[in-house]
């Protein structure tokens, strides 16, 4: 039988079991909490180091580079001329002939015979700065690299795309031709 003694003795081992087992839960929440963050961090950082994640302000400057790549070279063509395009300063990116970053790859210069040569036109020409805010055709391009960049969003016809011109000009490139897109022709890398 309980006596008002033993209930005061067992309700106070109790409480004190009952505290300590929170105060251990608790501690071992932080300790968990502490551990898992130092561990994500640790990874994060490994990842970035590795080159297999991109900082979100990377992110967001090669997608603004492409955007403007699209703008500058196909502000007027149909959705799939501006894929194209972006399709084809990706696919610079990812081969070893060309820089692997796509802001590189938008902003390469080379010289022949003393003269500075652009990848594309419109670096050498020294465009104004685009007004983002309001400006439909460079919306669309924004979207358009967006779904491409981020999406992986492609044209099975230009796996192999890496250079183009507009259809009012001829070069003489003896490369193998993929497709006409808009006023754009498409061609495979060198053989």
């Amino acid at each position: 039988m309980l006596n008002s003694k033993n209930l005061f003795t067992w309700s106070k081992r109790f409480f004190s079991i009952a505290l300590l087992s929170t105060l251990a839960i608790c501690t071992l929440s932080v300790l968990y909490s502490v551990t898992d963050n130092k561990l994500n961090r640790l990874q994060y950082d490994v990842l970035i180091a590795t080159g297999q994640l991109e900082k979100a302000s990377e992110k967001t400057r090669q997608l603004d580079c492409l955007a403007q790549n699209i703008y500058w070279e196909a502000a007027s063509e149909p959705f799939e001329g501006k894929v194209a395009v972006a399709q084809v300063t990706l696919n610079r990116a990812n081969n070893p002939d060309f820089p692997k970053d796509i802001c590189q790859v938008v902003y390469q210069k080379n010289v022949f015979y003393s003269k500075v040569v652009c990848q594309f036109s419109w670096v050498c020409e020294q465009k104004p700065t685009i007004k983002k805010h309001n400006n439909e055709h460079y919306l669309e391009s924004y979207e358009v690299a967006k779904k491409v960049y981020l999406e992986n969003f492609r044209l099975p016809s230009l796996h192999d795309a890496l250079y183009y011109h507009a259809t009012y000009v001829n070069p003489g490139w003896r490369l193998t031709r993929i497709a006409q897109i808009g006023q754009h022709i498409f061609y495979k890398g060198k053989a």
